[in-house]
């Protein structure tokens, strides 16, 4: 057994579980052990998007002991628009 840690972050919070799993464990079955799952109905098993240590990955990936599976969010807007926005508003700041 190693233990792994399993994370779920919010704007405004985080969830993290540290769990054990057997060895030869993928993310996809991590994560499911973790119990995230039910407590966030937005979480859809199809459409996870999932990374360890800050690295996108599949979820049939093997882990490692002391690994941090880490549940993605979709993106509310494409960065490069955000920057684009703020960049228009700092714009209109900046005129006289």
């Amino acid at each position: 057994m190693m233990k792994v840690e399993v994370i779920y972050a919010l704007p405004d919070q985080q969830d993290v579980c540290v769990i054990e799993v057997s060895e030869g464990s993928t993310v996809q079955q991590a994560v499911e052990q973790s119990g995230l799952l039910p407590r966030y109905p937005e979480l859809s098993e199809s459409s996870l998007m999932l990374g360890i240590f800050g690295r996108k990955v599949e979820s049939t990936v093997c882990l490692s002991a002391g690994d941090r599976v880490e549940i993605y969010r979709p993106l509310i807007i494409d960065p490069k628009k955000a920057r684009m926005i703020r960049a228009q508003k700092k714009a209109l700041k900046l005129k006289p």
